[in-house]
Formats: structure tokens, C-alpha cells, sequence
């Protein structure tokens, strides 16, 4: 019996509460001139008492930045949660009367579509029967390709996407996954497309890696070509994918693909994810997992964390935010 999954999580954290104010007494204009000549007199006392003993008095007292050291070395340092707190641990304390800036992705709904899933090797009749991609037949879905040790792509795919999903929540956005396990069947890709679509999502990103010659590395940015249903995006998809190439190569040490497409980016009209989107979305073949070289940043944890980062400044530089 086919082991089913659910086929999207639709998952968000409640927003903080990033309200607060200070009360603050003001003096009446009577009551400060009854008192200014006493002020001045006692700082006159104060001034000359600091010059005489060579002090720097109390003066403004700065707050510091609160943290206990550098950034950690290593994975943590790779992962977008640690970006981020680096950077907050080196930002100054705002004042209570200003309130701290929104989440970025507040109110903003992102689908990932993390490619394949572990459980479809196991029900071939399942993932072999034809759907319709937009322009012709294509099956369900694949297995998708692995490493030569063993590490398969639908794991893999599933891994930076659970990255992803933790970077985007924690900068607010509502998550829509086409899937929520690595061990179950499906869902087909023209259902993938489809729970994305309903999902209203602002952008979406399908996750994969690719099965290539042995000689051969890098990922590839694929592009939807207007068929229809995805003629309203095609533009703002190709958009994406530019921040998308730039991304992985800032963030990551994988290089453009050398065997596949044009400096990194490739147009597919066969593929039911792209032609029937109806969100700007790219599909991205993060590297070649049959590449000695390419399998052994696949396989990291670190690497993966770069990746899901990468992704992760492409949707906020692609909003805007």
C-alpha cells in the first residue's frame, strides 16, 4: 500500500510583539525657569570640580552591543538564523520610543517546492502514470538522481528546504511546502504546481539537483517560456532567477554550470512545475550530485545552510525587502 503525505504545510509563527513606549513627565514651562538658575549653578560646581580631578564625569553612558563574542565558526556561522543574530548582536539597542523594524516578510506568503520524495522508488505505477505539464504528457514524477555514496536527491531537496523554511518563518513569511516528509509518494508535479498556486504565494522556488556527466559541475537556473497559464509571470520569473544566479554564487561555492544551459540559466517548457505556475518561480538544479566534487557540497550540512541563506536573500531581494 502507497504510503501517502500530505501534500502542503501551510505554517506561520504569530507575529511578536514589537510594541513599547515610554511614559515621560514634562515640567511646566513655570516650573522650569524657577529652577534653570540652580541648574546652572550646579553644573558650573560640576565642570570645574571635573577639570580639577581630571574626570570625564558620569556624561551619556553607552549600551554595547549585547553579545558575548564573535560568531561561531563553522556550520553555525553558515546557517541564515546565525546571519542574522551576528548581525542583530552588532546592532545598537534601539531606544524603547522607537520600535524595532517589522519582520521582512510579514503578511508575505512563499512556496517551496522541495523536488521528488523518498518514498517514490516504492510505487513506480504511482509515479509513472502520465499527467498533462501545460503542452504535453509527462509522468507524475521520478525518482530523482543521487550520489555515488547514496545520498539521494529527494533527501537532499528536502533538506535545505526545511532550511529555507525556518530562515522564512523566522523573517515572518507564511511557508507553503509541497510536501512535509521525505518518506512518502508524490505529490504529482502538475499537483505541486497547483498547491502553490492556490497558496497566493508572492514567490516560489523549486528545489533540486541534478544527475549530470561525471565530468561535469555547477547549477543551473530553469526559466519558465510562456505557454499560457504562466504567460503573467514570465517576466517576474525571470527576474527571479537572476537574483536567484546571483545569490547561490555570493553565498555558496558552487560555481555556474559548465554542461548545462547558458552561464547558468536555462528556459524548460516540458516541465509541469514551470508551465503551469501561476507565481513567479524558477526551479533550481543546485549542482551535479553524480560530480565528485559537486556531491561533496551536496552532501554538507554547511553547504546546504549557504544554500537555503542564498535562497533566502534572492526572495527578499526579489520583494524588495
Amino acid at each position: 500500500m502507497r504510503t501517502s503525505t500530505r501534500s502542503a504545510a501551510d505554517e506561520s509563527e504569530p507575529p511578536l510583539d514589537l510594541t513599547g513606549s515610554t511614559g515621560r513627565t514634562r515640567a511646566s514651562r513655570a516650573g522650569l525657569l524657577a529652577i534653570l538658575p540652580c541648574v546652572v549653578s550646579a553644573c558650573l560646581v560640576t565642570a570645574c570640580a571635573s577639570a580639577a580631578t581630571g574626570s570625564g564625569g558620569t556624561g551619556h553612558v553607552r549600551s554595547g552591543p549585547g553579545g558575548s563574542g564573535p560568531a561561531a565558526a563553522g556550520d553555525a556561522a553558515a546557517s541564515p538564523a546565525a546571519m542574522r543574530a551576528s548581525a542583530a548582536a552588532r546592532s545598537p539597542t534601539p531606544r524603547a520610543s522607537t520600535p524595532p523594524s517589522a519582520a521582512p516578510l510579514a503578511g508575505i506568503t512563499v512556496g517551496i517546492d522541495p523536488g521528488h520524495n523518498g518514498g517514490n522508488a516504492t510505487d513506480p505505477s504511482f509515479i509513472n502514470h502520465l499527467i498533462w505539464n501545460g503542452r504535453a504528457s509527462e509522468t507524475c514524477d521520478t525518482t530523482g538522481t543521487q550520489t555515488a555514496s547514496g545520498y539521494t536527491e529527494a533527501r537532499f531537496n528536502f533538506d535545505v528546504a526545511r532550511y529555507l523554511r525556518a530562515a522564512l518563518l523566522a523573517d515572518g513569511a507564511r511557508v507553503v511546502m509541497t510536501r512535509t516528509s521525505n518518506h512518502g509518494v508524490g505529490p504529482c508535479v502538475n499537483r505541486r504546481a497547483q498547491i502553490l498556486n492556490d497558496s497566493s504565494a508572492r514567490v516560489a522556488i523549486d528545489i533540486h539537483a541534478d544527475g549530470g556527466p561525471a565530468w561535469g559541475r555547477g547549477f543551473t537556473v530553469l526559466e519558465p517560456i510562456a505557454d499560457g497559464p504562466n504567460d503573467h509571470v514570465i517576466r517576474s520569473s525571470e527576474r527571479f532567477g537572476r537574483d536567484v544566479r546571483a545569490a547561490v554564487l555570493t553565498h555558496t561555492g558552487m560555481p555556474v554550470s559548465d554542461y548545462y544551459g547558458s552561464n547558468g540559466i536555462e528556459f524548460r517548457n516540458d516541465l509541469a512545475g514551470l508551465n503551469l505556475t501561476t507565481v513567479p518561480k524558477v526551479l533550481l538544479e543546485s549542482g551535479n550530485m553524480v560530480n565528485a566534487t559537486d556531491a561533496a557540497l551536496l552532501t554538507s550540512p554547511r553547504f546546504q545552510r549557504q544554500l537555503a541563506a542564498a535562497l533566502l536573500s534572492a526572495i527578499l531581494a526579489f520583494l524588495g525587502r
